[in-house]
């Protein structure tokens, strides 16, 4: 039994498995703010559709009110008559011509490196994004097997490694961390430590509670000072996350960590004028890349980086 193990919590497996993990991970990393903003959209559709509440709650004449509702009730009828988008449907095709790929146009980096990263149908390219997360959810996966060995708990870490990664690349892309995501990541930490897979319960239950509370307070006060908002509140869900899954003590070199490679990345997307518009940079992706620092070296380590062993 122990050999099976082994063997299936190897690196080369657990590597083979994260580039599978990472192809689910681009559908997840495109279509979740797409579902997201559809229903924000449907939501909003809703809530303006009713012209009475419109008239009450803006002070509208009746007959603009009428008009508004009318608008936002068309909006909704279309917004129902789009095809149904979910995680598992409709299936993957390109964006351009609708070229549904097959199987073997799906299969994690081989199907991109033998198309030459461009559609069999309508050679419009194809972003060597989705090989990269593959990859790069691939050598995650195989780090983890090295770093924790051939035990259950390494399949937990490999979950969280594949939640963090699919946030880091969703909030680059839209600066948002969605709690379909977030509160998962935050609630499994809390049951693993629970469980007696990661670290003990009341380390992680102090570490979510420091994790976002800290951002939390850096926000206010940053808002208070400067009448801005400085981040969003998926920032201290996410350090809340990170913080029941690797303790109250990472918390602060985390963010010591994501704060100086943000800062330094903003410098490098300034110098050269590709900071988006409004000039920011999202958080997220830095405090997921202090998460994984923290993961791989280990506590001891950090500790003894600042000095604190």
């Amino acid at each position: 039994m122990n050999l099976d193990l082994n063997f299936l919590l190897s690196p080369l497996v657990l590597g083979l498995f994260g580039l599978c993990i990472g192809s689910f991970l681009n559908v997840v990393i495109h279509r979740i703010p797409l579902m997201l903003e559809r229903q924000w959209m449907a939501d909003a559709g809703a809530q303006l559709g009713d012209a009475g509440e419109l008239s009450r709650a803006m002070g509208l004449p009746a007959d603009q009110a009428e008009k508004l509702a009318a608008a936002a009730n068309a909006l909704s009828e279309r917004i129902e008559k789009l095809p149904k988008l979910g995680i598992a449907l409709p299936r993957s095709r390109c964006p351009k011509c609708g070229h549904q790929l097959a199987w073997h146009e799906n299969l994690p980096l081989l199907g991109w490196l033998r198309l030459g990263g461009k559609c069999s149908a309508c050679k419009t390219a194809i972003s060597p994004r989705y090989p990269v997360i593959e990859l790069t959810c691939g050598l995650l996966f195989a780090a983890l097997s090295w770093r924790f060995g051939a035990q259950p708990s390494t399949l937990l870490w490999c979950g969280f490694s594949a939640c963090l990664l699919a946030l880091a690349a969703i909030d680059w892309d839209t600066t948002l961390l969605p709690d379909s995501l977030n509160q998962p990541l935050l609630w499994a930490g809390l049951a693993a430590a629970l469980l007696g897979f990661t670290i003990p319960l009341d380390d992680a239950m102090t570490g979510a509670l420091v994790g976002y509370l800290s951002l939390w307070s850096v926000y206010w006060l940053f808002k208070l000072v400067t009448g801005k908002e400085g981040m969003g509140y998926g920032d201290f869900k996410l350090l809340a996350a990170l913080g029941a899954w690797l303790g109250w003590q990472m918390v602060l070199p985390i963010v010591l960590g994501a704060s100086l490679i943000g800062a330094l990345v903003g410098i490098g997307l300034k110098m050269n004028a590709k900071l988006r518009e409004g000039r920011y940079v999202p958080f997220g992706p830095f405090l997921a890349g202090g998460g994984f620092v923290v993961l791989f070296a280990g506590a001891p380590r950090v500790l003894g980086w600042l000095g604190w062993a």
